[in-house]
């Protein structure tokens, strides 16, 4: 075990890779679509090359041993994107209804990368009547939080017709995703995929590229999201979910292929994209092997099932060993804590070559209906410090409240009792820059001043509350240590709780009416927001931001261009005469 600054780790050495074989390798152009690479060189390679017989390696000394919380390669290429986010009319089920679309599209365009580079996002708000921010889901925005596209905490929206130019150094690897944060905005399609491309702790021929999960409501989020906040009751129910943007219902459309060869493996880049539906992902007559959870690399295992709640993402390698044919890849959704209308038919088609174009006639396993993490091993191993953890645990109430409005019932989500109101038009960060750190009780800050110790959280569900239901935690900024969950309150101790290489990933899931614990080392310097990932929950106020080491955040992040010009514009368009809506929910 070695120590980096405040933090120790376990160490590896660079030629041992569990279940993967070393020195063997190809030379691979990284950064391209699926099935671009060059995956056909299987020659031995003293200088550990990555490529489909050793997806351990990556290039320079950095390899799936390296922490990438400690060490990130130097400076890549820059890779730059533009999307444009518009308002139109899609069908990816065969119902025709509003969606606000990247591209014209949903899901966006995949946007890939490799690890090292630093991606340039330039994004156009051609909405009519909607501001947009773009978050990069899980990215940890290493001295960036000015990037981090959190409207009222790290940025004003971008106002229609405007735009604004996002950058950041891509210092994790693996697959994630990016979404609008304002308000339930992103469930109306403002979402895609990211691929930064890097080393595996499991060897594959083919990368098969990203995989969204997404429920689907025919009604437009904007307009569910606000009967969700003034009825007391379930929250409503998706008509139908997609896979890759498809699925097949009453109204036409098509399921999602993927094509594969036999004896080949592939890579399956699974994220949930979803506002509620979390999701059972099993493959008909396949096992396969889950190699990622969230950004984490993870000690590979076997399994004919996966379970990802919202936000979460699951690489997942399939031995294409059975007859050729069709096979269904199924997404079942956890019944216990969510519902959806064509529930038992949310379906993809794995395809053989040679196959005949015909739908599947496989039958699936029997599947969990329960709501729950994985349980995973994070393949380079951390040690988080118990000695600091009595002196540093802070605890965090979450109830469920029901207001009033002039509109009726108010459902609330509270966290210490206050459910979030951002100020669209001041976000958190201008008061930071203005030195004011005042702040507003709906603004639900809390202070980590600590430097490059870590700082722990217990996130408390208050008991007796008439609503009990697990909720998928998400932190920006940050990947988090699971140290323990359970049902009920948390009695103090740290007997249960695991400090030696605990789960590690940026979104997990607070079990009904009981507790999560979390960790992470204050070092890096911002505001980040940490929040429910359902969507209608999110509205309803479940929300607070860490504002970290606030004295270093302007030295550390560097150039604020675009902040002050982008808050004018958005301040121009809300306070001017084409403004259409108010802001009805929590912002975010």
């Amino acid at each position: 075990m070695f120590r980096f600054g405040n933090r120790c780790f376990l160490a590896f050495t660079s030629s041992v890779y569990s279940g993967i074989l070393p020195n063997v390798a190809e030379a691979e152009p990284m950064g391209l679509p699926p099935r671009q690479q060059a995956t056909s060189t299987r020659v031995a390679d003293a200088q550990c090359t990555h490529g489909p017989r050793n997806r351990a390696c990556w290039r320079n000394g950095y390899s799936i041993a390296t922490d990438f919380d400690a060490k990130s390669p130097p400076a890549g290429k820059t890779v730059e994107h533009f999307m444009e986010i518009t308002n139109t009319t899609l069908a990816p089920d065969g119902f025709r209804r509003l969606v606000m679309a990247v591209n014209g599209q949903t899901p966006g365009p995949t946007l890939y990368a490799d690890w090292g580079d630093t991606m340039v996002i330039t994004v156009k708000n051609s909405l009519q009547d909607n501001g947009t921010s773009i978050h990069w889901h899980g990215l940890r925005m290493l001295n960036s939080c000015q990037h981090d596209g959190v409207n009222g905490v790290t940025e004003c929206p971008i106002a229609p017709g405007e735009t604004k130019v996002y950058r950041f150094k891509c210092t994790q690897f693996g697959t994630s995703w990016y979404h609008s944060h304002f308000s339930a905005q992103y469930g109306d399609g403002v979402v895609g995929a990211i691929v930064i491309n890097g080393p595996a702790t499991s060897n594959y021929d083919d990368d098969m590229g990203t995989m969204t999960l997404t429920d689907w409501y025919y009604d437009t989020v904007f307009a569910l999201n606000i009967r969700a906040m003034h009825t007391v009751g379930p929250p409503p129910i998706a008509q139908n979910a997609l896979i890759n943007g498809t699925m097949k219902s009453s109204h036409g459309g098509a399921y999602h292929v993927t094509k594969v060869k036999k004896g080949r493996k592939v890579r399956i880049r699974l994220i949930n994209t979803s506002i509620d539906n979390p999701f059972h992902v099993t493959i008909d007559n396949h096992n396969f092997t889950v190699i990622t959870s969230d950004f984490v690399p993870i000690k590979p295992f076997v399994t004919n099932t996966v379970s990802i709640n919202i936000g979460q993402r699951y690489d997942i390698v399939v031995n294409c060993d059975q007859a050729v044919g069709n096979y269904w890849l199924r997404a079942d959704v956890s019944a216990q804590c969510s519902r959806n209308a064509n529930q038992g038919n949310i379906r993809s088609i794995i395809r053989y070559d040679g196959a005949p174009e015909t739908d599947p006639t496989s039958i699936g396993i029997v599947q969990s209906t329960g709501c729950y993490d994985e349980s995973v091993t994070p393949y380079v191993g951390n040690q988080v410090p118990q000695d600091q953890f009595a002196n540093a645990i802070r605890k965090i109430d979450m109830d469920f409240n029901v207001g009033a409005s002039v509109n009726g019932p108010l459902v609330q989500w509270l966290i210490n009792g206050s459910d979030i109101r951002v100020d669209w038009s001041n976000p958190t960060l201008q008061y930071v820059k203005d030195n004011n750190y005042t702040f507003e009780k709906k603004m639900n800050v809390f202070e980590i001043n600590q430097v490059n110790t870590w700082t722990f959280w217990v996130i408390q569900t208050v008991q007796g509350d008439p609503v009990n239901i697990p909720h998928p935690i998400h932190l920006h900024g940050h990947d988090f240590y699971v140290l323990g969950s359970g049902p009920g309150v948390y009695d103090g101790s740290t007997a249960g709780l695991k400090f030696s290489n605990p789960i590690r990933r940026d979104t997990a899931m607070l079990p009904a009416g009981g507790y999560i614990i979390l960790g992470f080392p204050a070092d890096n310097p911002g505001v980040w927001l940490m929040h429910c990932h359902i969507a209608f929950h999110v509205g309803g106020g479940f929300s607070l931001q860490f504002l970290e080491r606030k004295d270093e955040i302007i030295n550390t992040i560097g150039d604020l261009g675009g902040f002050s010009s982008g808050c004018d514009s958005w301040k121009k368009y809300w306070n001017g005469p084409n403004r259409v809506y108010q802001m009805d929910d929590s912002g975010l």
